[in-house]
């Protein structure tokens, strides 16, 4: 299952049932869960921790250091879940001292070109479009959807079964279960097609709504609309209380109608 024509280091850890094509590379410090594939001139790196079921396509590199000038060297890592789909010339570099390590859930879908910088924490069955850079330190939850060609400025925060239009650009956070557009990028509604694919009943999906109208079409602040938010019913909802958890902790603030 390993060509002749690529490179394993005898110190990487391979599994079962992995498939390494012709002119990969697989460096030292490195693990490769069962069943993974690597495709031709594919390229793993020091302190890569794949898991299982991985495909990773021609091109890709993954665990190549920062491109921080504050990387000296350091031991760090970069941990791939399961079932990820790592598609042509993907880079994912390694973390800095800062994390120590970037890390990619399971289930995703990198397209084409896709960067994820250093200490990165993307989480479970997102979807990120071609050639869309994702700078360091940035935080992506769970079934995020990020169209092509969008760039996301360190230290962003995305929430999880967002829509994000292609070609935007973010320097902001962008609450979860909205679609995000226009430019420059700012609410555009509620992400309803996302939510009904995910089995998000009628009543979570008005809790959503209601919630976001205080925040977006009130007229107050976001501190004001917050605290008119909190004194709603819907507010003790699993839902509401992560749209509030999620802007409360914002540091960069979010995107705005």
């Amino acid at each position: 299952m390993i060509s002749p024509l690529a490179y394993v280091d005898p110190a990487a850890q391979i599994g079962s049932d992995v498939e390494i094509g012709p002119f990969c590379y697989v460096d030292k410090n490195v693990t490769i869960g069962d069943g993974c594939v690597l495709m031709p001139q594919s390229t793993v790196l020091y302190g890569t921790r794949m898991g299982r079921g991985n495909q990773v396509f021609p091109g890709a590199v993954i665990g190549a250091i920062p491109q921080d000038l504050k990387f000296v060297g350091e031991e760090t890592t970069a941990v791939i879940g399961d079932n990820n789909r790592i598609r042509e010339n993907v880079t994912i570099n390694r973390g800095t001292a800062s994390k120590g390590t970037t890390i990619v859930g399971s289930g995703n879908l990198l397209m084409e070109g896709v960067h994820i910088a250093h200490d990165c924490v993307i989480g479970s069955n997102c979807i990120i479009g071609n050639q869309t850079k994702v700078a360091g330190e940035v935080v992506i939850d769970d079934s995020a959807i990020i169209s092509s060609t969008v760039l996301i400025h360190q230290f962003c925060h995305i929430g999880g079964h967002v829509m994000i239009q292609g070609g935007s650009r973010t320097s902001k956070d962008v609450p979860p279960f909205v679609i995000a557009a226009r430019e420059p990028i700012s609410f555009s509604g509620i992400n309803l097609v996302g939510l009904r694919r995910h089995g998000y009943t009628r009543e979570q999906i008005d809790n959503i709504h209601s919630a976001y109208r205080i925040i977006y079409q009130s007229g107050m602040n976001v501190a004001q609309a917050l605290e008119a938010l909190k004194k709603e019913p819907m507010a003790e909802c699993e839902e509401v209380r992560y749209i509030i958890d999620f802007i409360e902790k914002s540091d960069r603030g979010i995107i705005r109608d």
